[in-house]
């Protein structure tokens, strides 16, 4: 599922435009980038929590050559699925083989 059909199913599923969903997806998208950003962690239930880490610096090698390379430290954001969306991935992927 792209963007645009993600406010679609907003529009439908919620009763309202597709203008109003868009708006609130890009809401939601801003909140949880500034928050995760500033280091905070934002859980919904049911869906997961996003959350910022950290990485320390470590030598790694290049698969081509062997070649050893230092990849350096930094910080990225890591997205933890809760349980709920766990068991409904699980439950799909059974009915579907």
């Amino acid at each position: 599922m792209n963007k645009a059909e993600m406010i679609e199913h907003i529009a439908t599923d919620s009763g309202v435009s597709k203008s109003v969903a868009g708006k609130a997806l890009e809401a939601f998208v801003r909140g949880v980038t500034k928050a995760v950003a500033s280091g905070d962690d934002v859980a919904i239930t049911g869906l997961g929590t996003f959350k910022s880490v950290k990485r320390a610096a470590r030598e790694g090698r290049n698969p081509l050559t062997g070649e050893k390379l230092k990849i350096p430290a930094k910080v990225a954001a890591k997205f933890s699925p809760a349980k709920a969306l766990k068991d409904a991935v699980a439950a799909g992927k059974k009915r579907k083989n």
